[in-house]
């Protein structure tokens, strides 16, 4: 190897590039490490409603060690997506010496289940957070199986509009382990839906409740507790826990 020049000066040349490869990326660790690069903020870009600086202030206490190019925005975003009320984070650097902050905050439409704690955001999401408002005074309730959680959403905003024409308000939405769904009114009354079917779609049942809710009220000659809309062509109604109305049958409807 000695007698051949050309083979030494390739390797020569191979020897200064590493050299210089490795003094640069020394260079870079430790400019990253001098106090020239201090980051001086963190903003963040949005107004808050639901989330505490103080929740803020101690997620971010201890993942700020490092300067501008050092910090860890990975493990900072990963943090404070823990926080109750944060849905998404987004973490960027901003030259010199900020970092800005974006985080969406959950937007909860209703509770979720019956007191534990959990509550629906306007994607259908469940999440954990605490809120001081008791469910009958503002948000409805979806109560249902693991995982149904969206599409009981749209089944309920679904009602609420078909309802408008009546001035009800729909409260609570069960579906049961069995997929039968149940509606609760702001007015105490119940409306059985049973299950989706293809023939008999939920929308069309209820629609049909809102055509006949006037006959409803004249039949029952008071406020029903419970009207039974799984009837293909009527509905039933119960007016008291003690008593059931018979079936009333609409043979002009499908």
């Amino acid at each position: 190897m000695w007698n051949k020049p050309q083979l030494l000066s390739a390797i020569s040349d191979l020897l200064y590039v590493a050299a210089a490869a490795a003094l640069l990326v020394a260079a870079v660790l430790w400019s990253t490490r001098l106090p020239l690069f201090p980051l001086r903020e963190v903003v963040v870009m949005q107004e808050l409603h639901e989330l505490r600086r103080s929740d803020l202030e101690r997620s971010l206490a201890g993942r700020l060690r490092g300067n501008f190019f050092s910090i860890n925005l990975d493990a900072l975003r990963a943090s404070l997506e823990q926080l109750p009320w944060v849905r998404r984070v987004e973490v960027r650097r901003q030259w010199p010496s900020r970092i800005e902050v974006s985080i969406e905050e959950h937007v909860p439409v209703a509770f979720w289940g019956q007191a534990t704690g959990q509550l629906v955001n306007s994607y259908g999401e469940v999440f954990s957070a605490a809120i001081n408002v008791a469910p009958d005074e503002a948000m409805p309730v979806l109560q249902g199986p693991t995982g149904m959680a969206p599409e009981m959403l749209v089944h309920y905003q679904q009602a609420q509009d078909i309802l408008k024409p009546l001035g009800r308000v729909p409260r609570a939405l069960h579906v049961s382990a069995r997929l039968a769904v149940q509606l609760r009114l702001d007015d105490g009354m119940t409306i059985e839906l049973g299950r989706q079917q293809s023939k008999a779609p939920l929308r069309e049942r209820l629609e049909r409740f809102v055509e006949y809710y006037p006959s409803v009220l004249t039949a029952a000659k008071q406020r029903p507790s419970v009207v039974d809309m799984r009837y293909p062509n009527g509905f039933a109604l119960r007016v008291n826990a003690l008593a059931a109305a018979p079936a009333i049958e609409n043979k002009g409807k499908p």
